[in-house]
């Protein structure tokens, strides 16, 4: 079952998909797109799909607000 950024990770990984752009939220965002690249080519089954996605969401709520309360501790 898929808890984290790295099980995504790893389920893209048995696509082909290598995602490191250099910043974790931009990564988040790239694995978003492929993710739904392969929905659309239907290779990933719906309950799997809606998991991922889930998963996906919520780290990148997690780094928004990262990055706000970086910024917020600068002013």
């Amino acid at each position: 079952m898929m808890k984290n950024l790295y099980d995504v990770q790893q389920l893209l990984e048995k696509y082909g998909v290598l995602v490191h752009v250099g910043k974790r939220i931009w990564d988040i965002e790239l694995m978003t797109i492929e993710l739904d690249n392969i929905y659309h080519t239907n290779l990933l089954d719906q309950h799997d799909y809606l998991i991922v996605k889930t998963i996906l969401q919520r780290e990148h709520e997690y780094e928004e607000r990262k990055e706000r309360d970086a910024k917020g501790k600068k002013l």
